[in-house]
């Protein structure tokens, strides 16, 4: 068995309930399951197809400006924008358009516009996505390639604390829910593919490919 994000084969069990097995990578810390107990793409489809991401609730609006705010800070009022895995209802599209920010919409079922992952981009945000990758290692590499040059990568996920609390998460119950990062998972993340890594909340970092001029040093 090898971690689907650092791609290391030294793994302990690390979780057990009556669904599945929980695997924790000894390197990066990245916590998953092993890919026999993955949803097919239909199964998947079904319970996103649930999902109520509605741009004009109020609620939501809010949960995404845990990121959206911060992020707009950085951005200059030329960025151009993807929303990487937008889903049924392509929110963040909507918020940022209104503040005149431009933003592409990608998602494998709702959006699949394989060009659009072709082209660079000055920000890309990942909301409830992480968690739901069969292979992290490729898609934060794509991710960093389609960055340009002190562009931003705007991730929400909830984190791993510990084991004692990872028994009682709500969050491991969702049979879409495959990985789960944990801040040091990020940490390896930024240190790996060439990110600074900025931690806004318990569930929203942000990482900055370094400009080109810094990153020859």
């Amino acid at each position: 068995m090898t971690c689907p994000l650092c791609l290391n084969k030294v793994i302990k069990k690390y979780h057990q309930d009556k669904l599945r097995d929980y695997w924790q990578c000894q390197k990066c810390l990245l916590v998953f399951i092993k890919p026999e107990c993955h949803l097919s793409s239909q199964q998947e489809k079904s319970i996103y197809d649930l999902h109520q991401n509605n741009p004009d609730d109020k609620g939501y609006r809010r949960f995404l400006n845990k990121l959206l705010v911060p992020l707009a800070k950085k951005l200059t009022p030329d960025a151009q924008g993807l929303d990487f895995g937008s889903g049924p209802g392509p929110a963040i599209f909507v918020i940022m358009n209104e503040q005149g920010v431009s933003v592409e919409n990608y998602d494998v079922f709702y959006a699949n516009k394989p060009e659009l992952l072709k082209k660079a981009y000055d920000f890309i945000t990942c909301t409830e996505v992480v968690e739901h990758l069969y292979h992290p290692h490729e898609v934060f590499s794509q991710l960093s390639a389609m960055l340009k040059s002190g562009g931003l990568l705007g991730i929400m996920t909830k984190r791993v604390i510990n084991q004692e609390k990872f028994d009682n998460w709500h969050y491991k119950n969702d049979p879409t829910h495959v990985c789960f990062y944990s801040d040091e998972t990020f940490e390896f993340i930024a240190e790996y593919w060439g990110f600074y890594l900025e931690v806004i909340s318990s569930d929203t970092v942000i990482l900055q490919k370094p400009l080109l001029s810094q990153a020859s040093f």
